[in-house]
């Protein structure tokens, strides 16, 4: 059977072998607690707590500033030391609740008004999303319940599960659909129940034939779940070439996934809401990948969200060797290079890449050679050099009419182009620069 794809694409070294096959450990925090009060796409949540205040693990403490926000949980028990600015993986400060850890983990009842989910109505399960403050976890962060509250829900024809997990390094997703596959299936499930027209694609890489064999057993007969198998290639996880691959349906940057049927999660994501729906259990952990040749024990920890980044770098035995020259949050494509490891993660942290040698820094950037490369595997089809040109030399309508806003910011260009220019970040500026004018 034809591997589901898209065109263009790179290939670039997995580095998955460091901790595919290192089961998921629980890793319980010592140190204070840190929440950003943003850490989703839409207005800050408001602290509903203050200096002094005891709290319990499951916890609100701040609650969504609108619809398109998110509530923030505790996930320890403790006292609120500060509401400050902190440091967060972004390179900026936002406005963060501070608790200090006593170490006991006393949690609130999660299952006080558990209901049965096929008791609920669409509206009760949303209110549950919304409560639970469950956002995409593949980095995005945007608001669960608000994807999920199209305007025709009629529409929605298919409901995907990204388990492709494209970026290098990262295995949480993996090992999440290995070891909870129950919940991801009932994470879906509950998805289905809100839009009675849909089916449930569960779409997967062919470098991970483990987590293709037990999943198409545990949906073997159900009617509304499938299990794709799609060729190994990054970004086959981006949502744009991810629906295209998976439906032969196409979204542009002023589309969302809904216009055209479709509504994209993460595994994380899926799992959430079966945790929240079926046991009251707000969002306050996630899978977090720490690797790469620096680190001393690679691992995939369950983390509580809040935790210190140097904290988890320090229980896999640090750097045992030279320190890394690069430390990024994330993946080594689309990730965030740290100055800092002093930032908490939070519910869009997926990983802590830890590098001995920083390779994108070794070279530097010259004149373009014009050999096309960049064009020949961008997966949003632009001309990547002519749009670096035109931001560049701030040509910002050639740049829109070029079809600069389709970028993905993805990478593909960056990596293979062998003038080593700064494609992608050059575009990415300019994008966000854009978008910022519009807003004004």
């Amino acid at each position: 059977m034809r591997l589901l794809t898209f065109q263009g694409g790179i290939h670039p070294y997995e580095g998955k072998e460091l901790t595919m096959e290192k089961p998921i450990e629980i890793y319980l925090p010592k140190g204070d607690m840190v929440y950003p009060l943003s850490q989703h796409i839409g207005a800050p949540a408001k602290p509903l707590v203050k200096k002094g205040d005891s709290v319990l693990a499951g916890q609100r403490i701040a609650e969504a500033g609108g619809f398109v926000s998110a509530h923030i949980h505790a996930s320890v028990s403790g006292t609120v030391k500060a509401i400050e600015p902190r440091l967060t993986a972004g390179g900026n400060k936002v406005n963060s609740i501070v608790i200090e850890n006593d170490g006991k983990f006393d949690t609130v009842d999660f299952e006080a008004n558990v209901k049965p989910w096929e008791e609920l109505s669409r509206e009760e399960i949303l209110a549950l999303i919304q409560d639970a403050g469950i956002v995409g976890m593949g980095g995005a962060g945007f608001p669960t319940h608000v994807k999920l509250s199209p305007k025709h829900v009629d529409q929605i024809d298919y409901i995907i599960v990204n388990g492709s997990e494209c970026e290098p390094y990262l295995t949480s997703d993996y090992r999440r659909m290995l070891e909870e596959p129950e919940k991801l299936i009932q994470g879906l499930t509950i998805v289905l129940k809100l839009f009675p027209n849909a089916s449930g694609i569960i779409a997967i890489e062919d470098n991970k034939p483990k987590a293709l064999k037990l999943l198409k057993e545990k949906t073997e007969g159900m009617e509304r779940i499938t299990v794709h198998s799609m060729k190994t290639k990054y970004p086959e996880g981006a949502e744009r070439q991810l629906i295209y691959a998976n439906t032969g349906r196409y979204i542009n940057s002023s589309m969302l996934p809904a216009d055209a049927g479709c509504i994209v999660h993460n595994v994380d994501t899926v799992v959430a809401i079966c945790e929240a729906v079926c046991y009251g259990i707000p969002l306050i952990d996630r899978i977090v990948t720490v690797t790469g040749d620096a680190v001393a024990n690679p691992v995939n920890y369950k983390v509580l969200l809040g935790t210190n980044m140097q904290e988890l770098i320090d229980a896999t035995g640090g750097f045992p060797g030279k320190e890394p020259e690069k430390i990024v949050a994330g993946g080594p494509m689309m990730g965030k290079a740290l100055f800092s490891t002093d930032v908490p993660i939070v519910k869009g942290s997926s990983a802590i890449l830890c590098m001995l040698e920083d390779e994108a820094a070794m070279y530097e950037p010259s004149n373009c050679i014009r050999c096309g490369r960049c064009v020949a595997v961008c997966p949003g089809r632009v001309n990547p050099s002519r749009l670096a040109k035109l931001a560049e030399h701030g040509k910002l309508e050639d740049f829109v009419n070029e079809d600069g806003m389709e970028c993905c910011e993805c990478g593909c260009c960056s990596y293979v182009c062998p003038a080593k220019r700064h494609l992608t970040q050059t575009i990415a500026a300019t994008r966000k620069s854009i978008l910022a004018n519009r807003k004004k």
